[in-house]
């Protein structure tokens, strides 16, 4: 089936051959392609252009610096360098302060609960460690009887007690010697 188009009175001859040809919409469609790829092409090559001036130099630049070459980076790096060795020997004071403090500290627990006499059950009689990693510390013993209940301590060092100590509290200084105490 012909198409027919209507032209406005006076419109031009070059109107009227485009409207003739047999598919008017790809040939209009080719001249918007061409645009697309010449803005990609002109995209391409500006970031191209922005690499090779800016980012490539500067790059080149850090990488010198990073390996020592360079004039004025170069004494820019020796102080950073200088920086980070003193806050590396300040962190490594301040951990081994920590560690030392950690070594007072107590925690180690050793916990056991008995019956101290046959007559009381539910045992309601403990001890009590609490020693820290060079084991110094105490223990804590509470004998529950029904008539009264009485509590003693008792001062460790190097995981022995310094007074006679009770089966009880042995083990309650083991188990907090082998941190499987409560």
């Amino acid at each position: 089936m012909p198409r027919t188009t209507w032209f406005p009175a006076g419109s031009s001859e070059s109107a009227r051959k485009v409207s003739e040809s047999p598919n008017p919409h790809i040939d209009s469609l080719m001249p918007i392609s061409a645009l697309a790829g010449l803005v990609f092409g002109v995209a391409v090559l500006s970031i191209g252009l922005y690499h090779i001036t800016f980012v490539g130099p500067r790059l080149r630049s850090i990488m010198a610096t990073l390996k020592g070459e360079g004039g004025d980076d170069a004494e820019s790096v020796a102080l950073l360098r200088a920086a980070q060795n003193a806050f590396s020997k300040r962190t490594d004071d301040r951990l081994d302060e920590l560690e030392r403090i950690l070594q007072r500290e107590v925690h180690r627990v050793g916990f056991v609960r008995y019956n101290s006499f046959s007559d009381v059950g539910s045992d309601l009689s403990f001890t009590l460690a609490l020693v820290n990693a060079e084991g110094d510390g105490v223990v804590v013993t509470s004998i529950y009887s029904r008539e009264e209940t009485r509590t003693y301590g008792k001062s460790v060092r190097k995981f022995v007690p310094q007074q006679g100590a009770s089966k009880e509290e042995q083990s309650a200084i083991a188990m907090a010697r082998t941190g499987v105490g409560a």
